[in-house]
């Protein structure tokens, strides 16, 4: 038996689950402190079925603190960045475009040096050796502990990355290191801006990890847990503490992933409706469809891997309101205050859930609370709700013809009928807790997104080695090496390059390696 766990910002949901099977499932309150939370939700599914932790054989936990925590500017540490470019791009300096709120506690403390490549891994400079080390030097006098390291077209070459990361370490060892290479793609500001973020988060991610980790000891748990990705697989505990900017987006593809395993339906469209947002994204064979263009976070674009997720102001406590220009909904909502604030509940205030409660299609709380309301507001509201879906799912489709609509989350009362541009609409058993049961699914995936030349590799050689890369990355990330198998490869020629340059993507997904576990 395993558990899922998603930490979202109001409710914390738990599944426990045997094989493909969900034995429990429970929402609860998330807590400030996050562990107690998630302590309280396993011990109520554990409750639920007698289960005994000496069972339960892995914890899978997606959580959103470090994506709030990043868009917030909270809780960040100050970053030092060591970019390998001169003589090129000196014209536009790192962090250049975030904004004041993120750009004050990490600070703009950077450091230029001659070096990077050409398109084809070519040196444009030898890397200054000297610089980097008095840069270190620097940093470690200024009391900053965590460095970025970006490069040009890294992602064909992290030799000069990686030959930088070790300078630190010999003049600073207590320094936490991220590398460009490891995150993001083609496009060195797009690629920084991922490899500042995730240093900005070097304290969060111990702290968050270990709340984890105590929250199991004081559950008896000794078994091991994985963070979610945001591509809708798992990396262990340690991976995650190194790389906390993965989880981003991680509780949107965790409602997907628990919707195509309770649907059964691999390709189509999900559509998660929470509290304030409604989140629609695209199934393709089970996982989200990665988005193709720079995604901004908190006000600055990034380019590593984000799920192609629209969010849009709709929700299960988005508030209505007539006013003289007609009918509106949200983008405000009551969120976690529902209970205590929609009519039904008692309250005062006027909600998409009352006027579901009103329709006669949704049966909680006290509908005599808003039997008052005119009718005609009340399917206006409706024909509203149902129409800002439709148009969410029309914008996420890739083509004309009809597609399933999956719908999960606990606002998905809202939608009573079947929806314009879906084939079908379904709403799985236990969508409520979609996201719990998207973290429980044990799956690990490694992907790699290079460059390469045909010219100088050949083709063949070029997509093997993308493929073991993507394999070893699996494994690092907790894989069972015998499990993995290859999901996807793309290739894209890059015509305005020469020498045969082409664009590998390719992911490998594996089981979790959980024989070296077993109790």
């Amino acid at each position: 038996m395993h558990i899922g766990v998603d930490v979202g910002g109001t409710n914390t949901d738990a599944a426990l689950m045997q094989g493909n099977s969900v034995l429990a499932s429970i929402k609860s309150p998330t807590t400030e402190d996050i562990g107690s939370g998630v302590v309280g939700a396993i011990r109520s599914v554990l409750d639920q079925t007698g289960a005994d932790v000496s069972q339960i054989t892995s914890v899978m936990i997606g959580t959103t603190q470090f994506t709030n925590a990043f868009v917030e500017g909270k809780k960040l540490v100050p970053v030092a960045t060591f970019r390998a470019a001169l003589p090129a791009t000196e014209s536009l300096l790192p962090m250049v475009e975030f904004p004041k709120h993120l750009a004050d506690p990490i600070g703009r403390v950077s450091y230029l040096f001659k070096g990077g490549y050409e398109f084809d891994g070519r040196e444009i400079a030898p890397l200054d050796e000297a610089a980097v080390a008095e840069a270190a030097r620097d940093m470690k006098k200024r009391g900053i502990s965590s460095a970025a390291v970006s490069c040009v077209f890294t992602p064909i070459n992290d030799a000069m990355e990686k030959r930088i990361a070790e300078i630190i370490r010999a003049e600073a060892p207590d320094t936490r290191i991220t590398l460009s290479s490891e995150l993001g793609r083609v496009g060195l500001i797009e690629r920084e801006n991922a490899t500042i973020m995730n240093a900005s988060l070097a304290d969060l991610a111990i702290t968050v990890v270990n709340a984890f980790r105590s929250a199991l000891a004081e559950l008896n748990l000794t078994c091991p847990f994985y963070i979610s990705q945001n591509d809708g697989t798992l990396m262990s505990a340690e991976f995650a503490e190194k790389y906390p900017v993965l989880t981003f987006a991680s509780g949107p593809t965790n409602s997907m992933r628990g919707a195509a395993f309770l649907s059964g339906i691999k390709d189509g469209i999900v559509v998660d409706i929470g509290g304030t947002t409604s989140d629609v994204g695209v199934l393709k064979d089970g996982f989200p469809r990665e988005s193709a263009i720079s995604v901004d976070i908190g006000g600055v674009r990034t380019n590593f891997r984000m799920p192609d997720v629209l969010a849009i102001g709709v929700g299960g406590g988005s508030i209505v309101r007539q006013t003289d220009k007609g009918l509106t909904i949200g983008p405000d909502s009551v969120a976690l205050n529902l209970l205590s604030e929609a009519l039904v509940f008692g309250g005062k205030t006027l909600t998409t859930t009352d006027i579901s409660v009103a329709a006669g299609y949704a049966d909680i709380g006290d509908k005599s609370k808003v039997a008052h309301l005119d009718k005609e507001m009340v399917a206006e509201a409706v024909e509203l709700m149902h129409t800002m879906i439709e148009e969410a799912v029309d914008r996420v489709k890739s083509g004309k013809g009809n597609v399933p609509v999956i719908l999960v989350g606990g606002g998905s009362i809202l939608v009573n009928r079947d929806l314009k541009g879906a084939s079908k609409v379904v709403k799985p058993e236990l969508s409520g807790t979609a996201n719990a049961i998207g973290a429980g699914l044990a799956q690990v995936g490694g992907e790699v997104d290079k460059i390469y030349s045909y010219t100088h590799l050949g083709r063949e050689d070029s997509i093997a080695q993308a493929k073991e890369e993507a394999v070893e990355r699996a494994v690092s990330a907790g894989a069972d090496r015998q499990s993995i198998s290859i999901v996807n490869l793309e290739e894209l020629p890059l015509a305005y390059l020469p020498a045969g340059a082409v664009r590998i993507k390719t992911k490998a997904i594996g089981d979790l390696a959980l024989e070296e576990f077993a109790q």
